[in-house]
């Protein structure tokens, strides 16, 4: 069994992508065209193996290749996905051994040409990165709004199904808790399939494990589980609701979204499927959900009545603190959603931690949630009870965590005191006295330091939007 660490759960760059961009010239010289890469890792070590985690494209320069045979060896069995070899300073071609070696195991070899800086390399496949991220949050938040849609229709369960397996292009069916399939949509599969699948629907309620189940600890039962069979991936989701049922999917590829998607469909069949006190009450909690989820706010804010209206995210332990509204969504997470008409004061509550967002009509319901989510996170990093959204500018958009990542990719090259000179000669406008004068140098040293920076990092820094990317991730930067 391979000790190799699974790689992330994001969408993989394809090997074609990186050759296409003719900017950076590289070459594929040996082993296959196609492969996933997941991220960019350096390293002129002689042995890189205990240093990575898988789905790498590793980048070097053979500074100390003695042995090409082990090293792609090595680097095949710590789950590489591909290697990039630069050209110069210290070989001036690739070594035939070493593609040799890695047309033997299968290893994707790339010729990183002499003006192609390591770093170059790195940033595009962050962009590469960025743009398959934002291709996939597309096709969730679309597939989001059609499962919204589909609940809102006459016949909803058969609806959200039909949505569900179109948008994963597989199979959706209910399961009740005798086994049975209660209602399905999607393509046909074959026997063996069907019945994997009804064998897993099971293992979220009775803790059997056919496959793998997910979101289980000690005594407690899964909530969801997968398998695969005969190539087909499998996945069933319990739902909530106290009516034994049970979500089952299957489909020939599995994407990185496809798990989301599914959650949101589990929340609209919990409610479409549990037992309600008053018409009233279940569309009003529906409509919110499909607010939140992302639906036309047209569609859906005839039912709320009047606006604005006031998001709030609130985590803690016990009993939801009383908001005073019924409408109220506390299946995401942990995280309780509520929606309050605006106006209605919102006190911290013990236990629990609060966001609260501006007030907004109906068809900015959307960013008010965003606004309540972030106002939440500030609570948490601050240790304070409840926070209100603020404007702060762009910058306050950005997730700290991916903007931090990025800082941190963007600015690797840079050591000090490159770093705290590029922030503020920025600061002061790229006056050169100012900055000087600042850092107690001489003029010509800031001018030798801004030079550096930008010979390494590749960019030229009389652009004003290279010079507004710098700020920022220098701002996010630890």
């Amino acid at each position: 069994m391979s000790d190799v660490q699974p790689t992330p759960p994001g969408p993989a760059i394809p090997l074609t992508a990186l050759l296409a961009r003719e900017e950076l010239g590289l070459r594929l010289i040996a082993g296959p065209g196609e492969a996933g890469i997941h991220w960019v890792h350096t390293s002129e070590m002689a042995d890189p193996y205990p240093y990575l985690l898988g789905g790498e494209l590793l980048m070097t320069a053979g500074v100390q290749l003695t042995d090409p045979e082990r090293y792609v060896a090595r680097v095949v069995a710590a789950g590489a996905a591909a290697l990039g070899f630069g050209v110069a300073p210290v070989h001036d071609t690739v070594p035939e051994a070493l593609v040799a070696a890695c047309a033997r195991h299968g290893l994707p070899l790339l010729e990183v040409p002499p003006r192609t800086p390591f770093t170059a390399v790195g940033r595009a496949v962050w962009r590469l990165m960025a743009e398959a991220r934002h291709r996939e949050l597309r096709r969730v938040t679309e597939a989001q709004q059609s499962l919204a849609t589909a609940a809102a229709r006459p016949a909803p369960v058969p609806a959200v199904l039909h949505a569900l397996a179109s948008r994963l292009a597989g199979r959706a069916a209910l399961y009740a808790p005798d086994g049975t399939e209660y209602a399905a949509a999607g393509r046909p599969v074959e026997p063996e399939v069907a019945a994997a699948l009804a064998r897993l629907a099971q293992v979220p309620h009775t803790g059997g494990r056919p496959g793998e189940g997910a979101g289980s600890g000690p005594g407690s039962r899964p909530a969801s589980a997968a398998d695969t069979v005969g190539g087909t991936h499998l996945a069933a989701y319990a739902l909530g609701g106290g009516q034994g049922l049970t979500l089952g999917l299957a489909s020939e590829r599995r994407e990185p979204g496809d798990h989301t998607i599914a959650g949101v469909a589990v929340v609209l069949l919990s409610l479409l499927t549990a037992p309600h006190q008053g018409t009233d009450e279940a569309t009003r909690s529906s409509a919110l959900v499909r607010l939140l989820l992302g639906a036309a706010p047209a569609d859906v804010a005839p039912l709320l009545g009047g606006a604005p209206w006031t998001v709030v995210h609130a985590r803690g332990e016990g009993p939801p603190p009383p908001l005073g509204t019924p409408l109220v969504d506390d299946r995401d997470g942990g995280t309780v959603r509520a929606l309050l008409p605006a106006g209605r004061d919102v006190a911290p509550h013990p236990g629990w931690t609060l966001g609260v967002s501006a007030p907004v009509e109906a068809s900015e319901l959307g960013a008010a949630d965003l606004q309540a989510a972030r106002a939440l996170r500030r609570a948490q990093a601050a240790h304070t009870p409840l926070a209100r959204h603020r404007s702060g500018g762009i910058g306050t958009l950005l997730d700290p965590d991916e903007a931090a990542a990025y800082a941190r990719t963007l600015l690797a090259p840079l050591s000090e005191p490159l770093p705290e000179t590029l922030r503020v000669w920025l600061s002061l406008h790229g006056n050169w006295d100012r900055t000087a004068t600042a850092l107690g140098v001489h003029r010509n040293t800031v001018r030798q330091r801004i030079a550096r920076c930008a010979a390494l990092l590749s960019m030229d820094l009389d652009d004003a939007e290279v010079r507004m990317e710098l700020w920022f991730a220098l701002r996010w930067s630890p």
